[in-house]
């Protein structure tokens, strides 16, 4: 089975099942989102929808969310079979009762420690998998933090994306030695970082596109070109995130 580790509700849906299927993927873990950039038609409306991103990443958790919930949860109904939706939850007091997993959460830049809240609720309902956003503004700092953490609570999968993103080497050190923390590989630009990441960590790293802000086509193309076929090359694009799902 083929799944994207990554995807965020696209507007319409319809055009990320098709994507989907274009791609050869039979499901893709959805997190919601209050940014689409697949709506932007020219640089100005693409601007403002970045604007979104930035105050979400930024820790904005006044910005209005009750509508990107209500898209998540009508996309996650509308396709059972071929979603896997993980929810955002409060970082202060998370709600994890009834969640197959979590995320994608974005703690503000070298405040990543601010997770650890859901990770204990997350260990408490059995290890919950636990999704944070791996790329800018996400600090050095920070995913040394969330090392720190994933020792703490060897129980729950906490998955890094985007590879850490400027900082993948350190990413890949630190999963490395700490069994617990995994590694999605969305958005990786360096194509010999999505190597290096899948042969030192062939059974914790996870294919994943970041749609809409990446390409689950290209995303495959990318791992399927830096792997043979293969017990690896299978785990990355399914076989890992199954078993941390409990599919």
């Amino acid at each position: 089975m083929i799944i994207d580790a990554h995807s965020h509700v696209h507007d319409p849906v319809e055009l990320q099942i098709a994507a989907l299927d274009e791609a050869g993927v039979d499901k893709a873990v959805l997190f919601g989102t209050r940014p689409h950039p697949e709506r932007a038609v020219d640089l100005a409306s693409l601007r403002r929808e970045m604007d979104a991103l930035t105050r979400t990443l930024e820790g904005d958790e006044a910005a209005p969310r009750e509508a990107a919930v209500r898209e998540w949860e009508r996309a996650a109904r509308a396709y059972p079979d071929r979603f896997l939706p993980f929810a955002k939850v409060s970082l202060t007091e998370p709600d994890v009762e009834g969640l197959r997993g979590i995320g994608e959460l974005t703690p503000p830049p070298d405040r990543a420690e601010t997770v650890e809240p859901v990770l204990r609720a997350a260990a408490d309902r059995g290890g919950l998998p636990v999704v944070v956003h791996g790329a800018a503004p996400t600090t050095r700092k920070d995913l040394h933090t969330l090392a720190a953490l994933a020792r703490r609570y060897p129980r729950v999968p906490l998955v890094v994306s985007q590879l850490g993103g400027a900082h993948w080497m350190d990413a890949i050190e630190l999963a490395r030695d700490v069994p617990s923390l995994y590694l999605e590989l969305s958005t990786a630009n360096i194509v010999f970082a999505v190597r290096i990441a899948i042969a030192e960590l062939p059974e914790r790293t996870l294919f994943g596109s970041d749609a809409p802000y990446g390409d689950p086509v290209l995303a495959r193309a990318m791992v399927e070109r830096v792997t043979s076929p293969g017990e690896v090359r299978d785990l990355v694009l399914g076989g890992t995130i199954v078993r941390l799902v409990n599919l």
